[in-house]
């Protein structure tokens, strides 16, 4: 066999197993706080018509896409970011609504980046956006949200930085530097080299004053006070509306109790030129690279015939997941744990029990045994798996042999006690509510009773 085929490409990889179902528990966790804020979930296409994502729309280089034909000869690009693709389905389902639209989702990205970044090139996003609302009241929801969801995740540090395009734009704006020289600055800036951004702007014939605010821009970091600083550097409107919007905004997280998960940086700027007001990113210790972004985009969906304001962020899964296995945070996930291993004469018997089970909302695996396997394959198999109890039932199944691989202890007891001590265990969780749910149960293997373990 051609062993190639196992392997995938570069810059994918396959996540199964205790992984996998992590990962689906910590999508859920973050999908149930975008619903309690009241947002609703949509899916678009994985790949698209390439203009969607043009150079135009503020997105991903053209070098940094995964392009293909269809039959047609029309140029599809598989998605590289999220909020182009919403844009075009607020437009087109949306296009009268005017009040405000609050969408939601889970998708992955592709993004062809160089092997050398050490970046995958497919990576799951789950993200808001919010159609229609230009306040900073929006604003600040996004961030609310942010927190709640990375909170909800189990992270217990982390940090959202605010920035503000409109500060650079409103510079630039004043310098009269022309597009190739911004987007220079920006990346310096962006990149906090100090000499970088002393060098150009000696290049540069504008006022003594301006120079100063840009090479200031790299220190202008910190909490709301550092930023009201900034106010005295430069008389610029739109900069210091800038300011005042950042204001705004930190009141309004003081309403909502979270102010002090927020700091800012002026220097914050992104590659997406879509954006048109704030911009944050989230940091945790255990990873190098942001776990989440976003901003305000109010120009984009006029691009597809709807002129609406709009503010939205992506939470990068992948990141997030590697954050919370280093810090050792993050859902616990309860993997099945029993299985039910029989003779073929103890088929109905087997059926019926795992359906008892099952019923209950216990996972079980059911087994039929191979002849040429004895019991103590099934049980390595088991241990292999994660799975701690085994239940045995042989002859016409009368009698169950239950086994805890744990504690290596076997129990032999009629198959018609056990059932019934499932069932007596079952009523008495659900006249308990305190008792939990039977998901959070196991066998007891010296008494064949359910036992409780708690929810997980």
């Amino acid at each position: 066999m051609n062993r190639q085929l196992l392997h995938t490409p570069e810059g994918v990889r396959d996540i199964y197993s205790e992984e996998c179902a992590r990962k689906l528990a910590l999508e859920e966790r973050i999908r149930s706080v975008f619903h309690l804020y009241g947002y609703e979930d949509i899916e678009t296409p994985t790949f698209e018509f390439f203009d969607i994502f043009n150079k135009e729309r503020g997105s991903v280089t053209s070098s940094e896409m995964f392009k293909f034909f269809d039959r047609d000869n029309n140029t599809l690009v598989l998605r590289p970011d999220m909020t182009p693709s919403i844009a075009r389905c607020v437009a087109k389902y949306y296009m009268d609504e005017q009040g405000p639209v609050r969408l939601c989702y889970v998708a992955p990205s592709f993004i062809n980046s160089t092997s050398y970044q050490g970046r995958m090139k497919e990576s799951t996003q789950t993200g808001a956006e919010l159609i229609g609302d230009d306040s900073s009241d929006g604003d600040a929801e996004m961030i609310a949200m942010v927190i709640a969801s990375l909170k909800a995740a189990g992270l217990e540090e982390f940090q959202v930085e605010l920035g503000q395009v409109e500060f650079y734009r409103g510079l630039v704006e004043e310098s009269g530097m022309d597009q190739e020289t911004q987007e220079k600055l920006r990346e310096l800036i962006e990149n906090k080299n100090f000499f970088g951004v002393e060098e150009l702007l000696t290049e540069q014939t504008m006022a003594r004053e301006l120079k100063e605010v840009f090479l200031k821009l790299p220190e202008l970091f910190g909490d709301i006070a550092q930023i009201r600083l900034a106010r005295s550097l430069t008389t610029n409107r739109r900069a210091l509306r800038a300011i005042e919007r950042l204001e705004q905004i930190q009141e309004i997280l003081d309403c909502y109790g979270l102010g002090d998960y927020v700091s800012y940086d002026l220097g914050m700027l992104s590659k997406y030129s879509y954006y048109t007001g704030i911009i944050f990113k989230a940091y945790t210790y255990g990873v190098g690279d942001y776990i989440v972004t976003g901003g305000r985009y109010d120009k984009l969906l006029v691009q597809f015939g709807k002129d609406a304001a709009a503010v939205g962020f992506a939470i990068v899964v992948d990141q997030l997941m590697l954050a919370l296995s280093r810090q050792k945070l993050g859902p616990q996930v309860s993997m099945t744990e029993i299985m039910v291993l029989y003779e073929q004469t103890a088929r109905v018997a087997a059926i019926r029990l795992a359906g008892q089970f099952r019923e209950r909302g216990v996972a079980v695996q059911l087994t039929s045994r191979n002849p040429e396997h004895d019991t103590w394959f099934y049980q390595d198999y088991a241990l292999r798996n994660h799975i701690h109890t085994l239940l045995y039932l042989e002859g016409d199944g009368s009698q169950i042999t239950v086994c805890d691989l744990k504690g290596h202890k076997n129990v032999v007891q009629t198959t018609a006690e056990y059932a019934k001590s499932l069932i007596e265990k079952a009523a008495s969780a659900s006249a308990d509510p305190g008792a939990g749910k039977m998901a959070g149960t196991s066998v007891d293997s010296a008494s064949g009773t359910m036992t409780e373990e708690g929810n997980v």
